[in-house]
């Protein structure tokens, strides 16, 4: 039994690895005039060079933009001279899953520093006090103490979450704020948990709503439950996207036959979910950092450093 464990968490351990070799070289690309839609690819196909896949499309979020915006097949955007950019990857292995992100303030002028900063205190703070019994409440009060602290908003529904195999948001869900009602989750040791704070300042709500500012329809999709189609584009599409093994995939990663027809018919049946980009409320600008960690029964094993 305790070889079995040691050999599932090896596998956390090399997706942590993989993510975190590729996390630094991709950072290195993120400069004013750089198209996003290279680094994506980059990342991704660094991922499969390394041994990993990727666990969920290479995310791309600048600006008031917090999660799930990721380049189109056909994107020209590159990144501007004031873009705050937040780069969020996913690597599994065997569909062990590693998540990691980091901030990018490409503004030049350190006047974004602050809010980087608080978005990785809090995901610091948070680390030094996970270990076997601890309770995701408490996770939760230091994340939110540490950026209020230093003059920024947490976003109050976006979540740090558990992972499991092939399952990238796996319970427990680990709030960045405290809530007064309800007793969150106890930690255990061998679980495996994503640690994901979101700050904003001061022209932010707090909150993130649907709707990428100027982006158009969802990028992101993900398999929920297959059932049998008659259209032979969406047939096609379905045998595709099963690899994926519920994991979240991108529409650049599809085969463009007819594409927009399959996407909406496998829709229609209701065996797609979309992603839509997640923007701060009142655009404020927001940072994150995260990184995933196993529980152990006196601290925690960060995989992904």
């Amino acid at each position: 039994m305790v070889e079995e464990v040691e050999l599932v968490l090896d596998k956390y351990r090399s997706a942590g690895r993989i993510l975190a070799e590729v996390r630094e070289e991709a950072v290195g690309l993120v400069k004013e005039g750089n198209l996003l839609l290279e680094v994506a690819e980059f990342v991704e196909n660094r991922v499969r060079e390394k041994g990993g896949e990727p666990a969920f499309p290479c995310n791309i979020s600048r600006n008031e933009e917090a999660a799930h915006a990721t380049p189109s097949g056909d994107d020209k955007t590159v990144f501007g001279n004031a873009d705050l950019v937040k780069l969020d990857l996913g690597v599994h292995v065997d569909g062990f899953i590693a998540d990691s992100a980091v901030t990018v303030d490409l503004s030049g002028g350190g006047e974004n520093e602050g809010l980087v900063r608080a978005a990785e205190a809090a995901l610091n703070e948070a680390l030094k006090i996970i270990r076997d019994g601890v309770s995701t409440v408490e996770i939760s009060e230091i994340i939110e103490n540490t950026v209020r602290e230093r003059g920024y908003k947490p976003i109050v529904n976006l979540t740090g979450h558990g992972l499991a195999r092939y399952n990238s948001h796996a319970p427990p869900t680990i709030p960045n704020v405290k809530y007064e009602h309800g007793g969150g989750a106890v930690l255990r040791e061998y679980d495996i948990v994503a640690i994901e704070p979101f700050a904003t300042d001061a022209r932010g709500a707090g909150k993130v709503v649907e709707g990428g500012g100027g982006r158009g329809s969802a990028e992101i999709f993900s398999l929920l439950r297959p059932r049998p189609v008659r259209v032979r584009e969406a047939k096609r599409l379905l045998e595709a996207v099963k690899k994926y093994r519920g994991l979240p995939f991108a529409k650049r990663w599809l085969p463009r036959e007819r594409l927009d027809l399959a996407l909406r018919t496998l829709k229609n049946a209701g065996m797609l979910r979309e992603y839509p980009v997640l923007r701060e409320e009142e655009k404020g600008l927001v940072s994150q950092a995260e990184h995933t960690v196993i529980v152990r029964w006196d601290g925690c094993e960060v995989t992904t450093k």
